[in-house]
């Protein structure tokens, strides 16, 4: 697997992406964007064994730093989904001006909390996006927080919400705070796991906290009509991104769609534990699903590309 530090930008800041191509060969190639998971950021050691089966099968990989995170520009004490997905939006925009790149070949995908949500809500936003693979998705931001407490303590931090809110209305400041400790709640796994440590001392720390819980309460990827083929993978009893929330988008979802569950496991052991397993199935799927899509299919299930004989 080639790798190339590759940039361009979002609403004026620029974007710090990795551009990830198969060892031999110049392309064209069917390209899938990936924008990270939960506070992850694009070198992680998680996803490069993905990015290496992708490229094994000839799918070139973009994966890139959101706004305010890692190499990318932007406000730092910003955490917003919104931003976030107009980010997805310009890179699908940056591979369509690729002239290594197939442009009805394009997928998405996303692993991790609102990485995986993210992907889903990308799919149903731009009809660019040929294909999208969901992995360990929050499909319900409110659901999502209020599940990781118990019910006094979701009282309290919604009247937090709240005294933050008019803080920054009544005087243009509000409070800075530690998205892991303070917005999500990490689990025992999660403070025990080692699975994230070659990121975790460089995501951003001090994050104003009305404006992304407000974003995350918003947040709704089962809401999302998307009709774009879909493959969703859970875990059965998560506790971390619940398992009803890959159902729920699963279930939602109106194009063709796969829902892998994981049993026997936990949130971040089954990235190890089903490697082998899962990941043949995400490159399948977007070997299934990606163009070049010179014939359009329709059926009562939704839209399936296939590329006519040659």
């Amino acid at each position: 697997m080639r790798t190339e530090e590759v940039s361009w930008y979002s609403d004026g800041d620029r974007i710090s992406a990795l551009w990830r191509t198969p060892d031999e060969g110049a392309g064209p190639y069917r390209a899938i964007v990936q924008g990270p998971g939960w506070l992850g950021l694009k070198d992680a050691k998680l996803y490069v064994r993905y990015h290496e089966a992708l490229t094994a099968a000839g799918f070139a990989v973009l994966v890139f730093d959101y706004r305010g995170f890692g190499g990318s520009e932007g406000d730092r004490s910003i955490l917003s989904p919104v931003r976030q997905l107009q980010d997805l939006r310009s890179a699908v925009t940056y591979l369509t001006g690729r002239d290594d790149v197939v442009p009805d070949g394009i997928g998405v995908f996303g692993s991790g909390g609102t990485g995986g949500g993210n992907a889903v809500l990308l799919a149903a936003a731009d009809r660019r996006v040929r294909a999208a693979v969901s992995q360990l998705p929050v499909a319900d931001g409110a659901d999502w927080l209020h599940r990781m407490r118990s019910e006094y303590e979701w009282l309290e931090f919604l009247a937090d919400v709240e005294a933050d809110r008019l803080d920054r209305v009544r005087t243009a400041k509000g409070r800075l705070v530690h998205p892991r400790e303070e917005i999500m709640v990490p689990t025992k796994e999660r403070r025990a796991t080692t699975v994230k440590a070659d990121v975790d001392e460089r995501i951003p720390t001090q994050v104003a906290f009305a404006p992304a819980v407000e974003e995350i309460l918003a947040y709704r990827p089962a809401a999302a009509a998307i009709h774009t083929p879909l493959l969703v993978i859970g875990i059965e009893n998560d506790a971390t991104t619940p398992t009803d929330h890959a159902e729920k988008i699963y279930a939602a979802a109106r194009g063709p769609r796969e829902l892998i569950m994981q049993r026997h496991t936990t949130h971040y052991a089954a990235y190890d534990r089903y490697w082998t397993e899962v990941t043949p199935r995400v490159v399948a799927w977007f070997e299934r699903h990606l163009g070049p899509a010179h014939l359009v299919v329709s059926t009562p299930e939704g839209d399936a590309r296939i590329e006519a004989p040659a």
